[in-house]
């Protein structure tokens, strides 16, 4: 091969390079027209929509958990349980209650590995209750949240972000309420999340 040809193939795996690290709208992630409002004050909001027992969100939970340890200061990261069919509202309810106990970040993987690992059936508040509280969870404080008032607003409130977000399917990330990530990869979900952020960021920094 030639000095000039050698120096070819180069410059085109640089291209090639530079074209994978930045993002477009229409193919990375979508603009959502209107955009929606958030709830995090200063910081850039990040909602996850998901399902425990979603494979994809599965996949995507460990990256995404990595990211979370080193995210920016300035993010705010939230969960939406997702409820596309009633089969699914005793994970949310799940979710919301050990959110309200103190302990979602300590059961947030055992519930992922339960349903995509083990095969566990956490199909209604019995069997669930019975699983969390062989994970240290009080029983009665739990059934006490899961059918309590206050989480069916929550579940409700989840159910209208579906809505508003017109989310399809999980996981879908949402961006400080205008910018949505879904159908990648999982490392290329971390990546282009990396980029909308900064692409939010700069759009706060107009309106300042």
């Amino acid at each position: 091969m030639t000095l000039m040809r050698k120096l070819f193939v180069v410059l085109l795996m640089l291209c090639a390079v530079q074209v994978q690290a930045g993002v477009m709208a229409g193919r990375d992630y979508q603009v959502l027209s209107p955009a929606q409002p958030t709830d995090s004050g200063s910081k850039v909001e990040v909602l996850e929509f998901f399902f425990y027992g979603c494979s994809h969100c599965f996949h995507l939970h460990g990256p995404l958990s990595s990211w979370e340890k080193t995210m920016p200061k300035d993010v705010d990261l939230q969960f939406v349980p997702v409820i596309f069919r009633d089969s699914w509202e005793p994970m949310a309810r799940t979710f919301y209650a050990l959110e309200a106990l103190g302990m979602r970040e300590k059961l947030h993987d055992d519930l992922f590995q339960a349903w995509n690992v083990f095969g566990t059936d956490l199909s209604d508040q019995e069997k669930i209750s019975a699983f969390v509280a062989k994970r240290g969870v009080d029983r009665s404080k739990f059934d006490a949240a899961y059918n309590s008032f206050t989480l069916a607003g929550k579940v409700a409130r989840s159910n209208q972000l579906v809505r508003s977000y017109g989310v399809r399917g999980t996981p879908t990330i949402a961006v400080d309420g205008k910018y949505i990530i879904t159908g990648l990869e999982p490392q290329d979900t971390i990546r282009v999340l990396n980029e909308v952020i900064k692409i939010a960021r700069k759009e706060r920094s107009k309106h300042k």
